[in-house]
């Protein structure tokens, strides 16, 4: 008989391999499970890990069993139990498992739930958007730290020794031990003067003892190192996470007629990405969603992505709700302010110029940055026009164009790039 000994080393993870084989296996299914959960999903709430469900047709696995035996005529594709001449009963009409009514035969398996952790999921998450292996652990990684000091440590290496520190320690040590041998040395020397000043032959003897007593406890005092292995004190660091800072992000859609529902997904992507990018710096992140056609509102996430109302395109509108929010509760001395614009690049003509004129004067002085992508366009328009100066006129102003799910990333790296090089 065969044996087969898996001699891999997993830890305490014991059964990773079989878990990520299981990931092989169902990639395709986990995947479409991982499309509908970003669809549902808040985009604050997007790097938690997700259950899904698998069909039980498609966690099947071959099986070996024995077979009748024997020479037997079989009627074939799918017949393993009826040969040429056998007659088959009409099954019942209300009756068997699968009808209507509940049944006391059949039998069926439930759909597989499987959890996805957190890494799985950003993985599937990053996968549709082309995302390099590097940029994927940079962006899933969130808490970073430094090193500062905590009071002081016996122990420590020599680069670290606090010297302050150390000799106001020695000094306390020597004054501590000192202080009563000192004592005793004035008491003795003024004893001694007074056997000297007296004269008397019968004293020597008790002057010998003094001076004898002098020798011994000055030398005891001269022994007292000045300072001690024992008075070292060594600067104490301990991670602690980074100074948390807060940050909103204004995401501003356009909701008229021609941003259909695929480009609406493409922008909630862009959204996120940039969300995973500004929690990696800040701790403290407030989203704000301001949807527009003529007119300008803000709105939660429900509304953003799935309201109805649709109608024209007047862009101004919502670069001035946003600025009328930056102003009333976002003061820029507390608060780090990012914008991202999504948009077909469909626009009115006369207010282009406008949505320039406020960008410029009001808005990006008040902003770190400022993306814009235009999603699947048929053509440049008048807004992509006018941002032009913009993009010319303000540093931290960038504009794209993305044409599916694998341009977000390479649109974003780009969008992006002045800030991470500053």
């Amino acid at each position: 008989m065969n044996r087969v000994i898996d001699r891999r080393l997993n830890g305490k993870n014991k059964s990773a391999v079989n878990r990520r084989r299981f990931i092989r296996r169902f990639r395709q299914q986990i995947r479409e499970a991982v499309a509908d959960a970003i669809s549902e999903r808040s985009i604050t709430d997007i790097d938690s890990g997700e259950k899904i469900n698998i069909p039980a047709r498609d966690i099947g696995e071959p099986t070996f069993r024995h077979g009748p035996g024997g020479e037997r005529e079989a009627v074939y594709p799918g017949n393993t139990e009826y040969v040429t001449g056998d007659k088959i009963k009409r099954p019942q009409e209300d009756g068997g498992a699968g009808g209507s009514q509940a049944s006391n035969s059949g039998e069926g398996i439930d759909d597989f739930a499987f959890k996805l952790s957190r890494e799985e999921f950003l993985e599937f998450f990053f996968d549709d958007l082309a995302l390099p292996d590097l940029v994927k652990t940079q962006i899933a990684t969130q808490i970073e730290f430094k090193r500062v000091r905590s009071g002081y440590s016996r122990t420590g290496i020599p680069a670290n020794i606090n010297v302050i520190r150390s000799l106001k320690g020695a000094l306390s040590r020597r004054i501590a031990l000192r202080s009563p041998l000192e004592q005793r040395l004035l008491e003795l020397r003024q004893e001694l003067d007074q056997q000297q000043a007296a004269g008397d032959a019968g004293a020597q003897a008790r002057r010998a003892e003094l001076e004898e007593e002098i020798r011994r406890v000055s030398a005891r005092i001269n022994v007292i190192p000045f300072i001690d292995t024992f008075d070292l004190r060594y600067n104490n660091r301990i991670r602690q996470p980074r100074p948390t800072t807060q940050a909103v992000m204004f995401c501003l859609m356009d909701v008229s007629g021609s941003m259909d529902e695929e480009r609406k997904d493409i922008a909630k992507r862009f959204f996120i990405l940039l969300y995973l990018f500004l929690t990696r710096t800040y701790e403290r992140i407030e989203v704000v969603f301001i949807r527009h056609h003529t007119s300008a509102k803000e709105v939660d996430e429900e509304e953003f992505f799935h309201s109805r109302e649709t109608g024209g395109t007047v862009v101004s509108s919502a670069l001035e709700l946003m600025h009328k929010i930056i102003t009333e509760r976002y003061p820029g001395s507390l608060w780090n302010i990012y914008a991202a614009q999504a948009s077909d690049g469909d626009n009115w003509n006369d207010d282009s110029p406008l949505c320039r004129n406020l960008l410029i004067e009001k808005i990006m002085p008040l902003l770190q940055y400022f993306a814009y992508v235009e999603i699947k366009p048929d053509e440049h328009q008048s807004l992509w026009r006018e941002y032009l100066h913009v993009k010319a006129r303000c540093a931290n102003f960038a504009q794209q164009r993305i044409d599916g799910l694998t341009d977000i990333y390479p649109v974003f790296r780009k969008l992006f790039r002045k800030k991470a090089a500053a």
